[in-house]
């Protein structure tokens, strides 16, 4: 898989779509375009399927990705700004990314307790007041003995050592071992002086009074010896370490019940839309149940946020502005998703202006062109706004909420990872227009991924998103890739 740490799935990777030569048609680029100009264009085929189609992967039909070649470099010429389309200057997915990432805040780090830490970064430098272990102990169950006792030891010729006592995990008696002694120890147990050595005790015989040793051991084996683990003043954990059940486990061994940690942003998700109803509601004749602030609020937890959902907004503009004024005094983010008007008088544009103002634009990706990005009020919090359609609110969020989230948490990696795919059939899309498609990706048998598109890329086909697992990246200056031509592709794995 790639490492897309430094965005490499939206640089110029995927422009140059290599392709299998299967007599299917050639991939359609600008200059190719120009060719066709008079010819005519060929036309979409729906395509309904929400299951895939597993004989479509047989080798014998869809070549080994291993054997598909071309250049899938970033192009150090590729132009990162607007795009022209027809006339109509649209503003291109990395600068809108650039943005957004370049306004989210970096919260200031918060001390919690070590379990209400686990899934965050550490924010401090930890480092050990204590030895651990704090004392010489038992690795495992057996017999603490002197290693120059059972030099000679085999199955053939054991050594017999007098057993005199036993110490379990949690003694604080101190012992003592002499020459041709042994001492029966659990693991964890205070190791008794003079050993140097503990044999499991399936190398024994297991007895009582006196034991029978099997084999020699060099001194040290199964001991675990004062400050092995961490010494006083060592580094426990390190600034910015995902803290996991192990280093939960380390904090606790060395005394620490709080840690200082990155946040979980504050996400408040709102939705805008004179059709919405809520979920509980009877749907009437035009009226749509508000989804997005659910599916919304389920991604950015998703994404490590901690996600409040607002619901709908009133369509009335001053109940709008002091919801949207009182979201924002309380969150890291504001996030909206919303059918914007181009033109026409829209409640939740003046709304916005009259909070300070926003930059409704034009982004060239598909679904979902219309976006919008801001900071109001003081304190300049960040306001998202996303396409209203519930497949591009999620495809919009993915593409632009999901890396900002990430790097509030102080992430190195933003960006899902990408793989190259053949497709299983002809993909199309519009010029000028990055365009995300869900579908189901799967190893081939010969090696390598394949996939295959869920739908024509219809916004409102909620039940097909349901089935995918990834998202198909088509690049803006594609029109085409016949089936078998390779195409990026981002694995949607939760949490991932």
């Amino acid at each position: 898989m790639n490492d897309d740490s430094t965005r490499g799935w939206f640089s110029g990777g995927g422009r140059d779509t290599s392709q299998l030569d299967l007599g299917q048609g050639q991939l359609v680029t600008p200059r190719r375009e120009a060719q066709l100009a008079t010819a005519e264009r060929p036309v979409p085929v729906g395509h309904d399927t929400v299951q895939v189609d597993r004989e479509m992967f047989a080798s014998d039909r869809v070549p080994s990705p291993a054997v598909a070649t071309g250049d899938r470099t970033p192009d150090p010429l590729a132009d990162t700004g607007s795009v022209d389309v027809s006339g109509v200057r649209l503003r291109s997915v990395e600068q809108h990314l650039d943005e957004i990432l370049g306004a989210v805040p970096q919260p200031a780090p918060i001390e919690l307790a070590v379990l209400d830490a686990q899934g965050l970064l550490c924010a401090e430098l930890v480092t050990s007041s204590r030895a651990l272990p704090a004392f010489d102990q038992a690795g495992l169950d057996g017999y603490a003995v002197r290693s120059a006792d059972t030099t000679t030891a085999t199955v053939e010729v054991p050594t017999v050592l007098a057993v005199v006592g036993e110490t379990t995990a949690g003694s604080a008696e101190t012992t003592a071992i002499g020459p041709g002694l042994a001492q029966k120890v659990a693991v964890g147990a205070m190791l008794p002086a003079g050993a140097d050595v503990v044999v499991p005790a399936a190398w024994t015989d297991q007895g009582l009074a006196r034991v029978q040793v099997y084999a020699a051991l060099a001194p040290g084996s199964y001991v675990r010896r004062i400050g092995d683990d961490v010494s006083p003043g060592d580094t426990a954990v390190q600034i910015g370490t995902p803290i996991g059940p192990a280093q939960i486990s380390l904090l606790a061994a060395v005394g620490r019940e709080r840690v200082a940690v990155r946040p979980r942003p504050r996400i408040a998700v709102l939705c805008a839309g004179d059709e919405l109803v809520d979920v509980g509601a009877t749907v009437g004749p035009g009226q749509q149940v508000d989804v997005n602030s659910y599916a919304l609020a389920a991604a950015a937890r998703d994404a490590g946020a901690e996600a409040y959902r607002g619901g709908i907004l009133p369509n009335d503009r001053r109940r709008m502005v002091e919801l949207i004024e009182g979201q924002s005094l309380r969150s890291d983010v504001v996030l909206i998703a919303g059918t914007f008007a181009t033109g026409a008088p829209d409640v939740l544009q003046e709304a916005l202006d009259e909070l300070g103002g926003l930059s409704f634009t034009q982004v060239a990706m598909h679904p979902g062109p219309v976006h919008a990005f801001g900071t109001l009020g003081p304190t300049g919090v960040p306001v998202i706004c996303v396409p209203g359609e519930p497949v591009a609110a999620l495809v919009a969020f993915e593409v632009f909420v999901r890396p900002a989230i990430r790097l509030m948490l102080g992430k190195r990696q933003l960006f899902r990872r990408t793989v190259q795919a053949v497709s299983a059939q002809q993909l199309l899309s519009p010029l000028g227009y990055r365009q995300y498609l869900h579908g189901q990706v799967m190893r081939h048998p010969d090696g390598g991924y394949v996939v295959e598109p869920i739908g024509d890329g219809d916004q409102a086909m909620l039940a097909r998103m349901a089935r995918a697992n990834c998202l198909i990246v088509v690049d803006e200056d594609v029109t085409e890739v016949s089936a078998g031509g390779l195409v990026t592709v981002m694995p949607m794995l939760l949490g991932g």
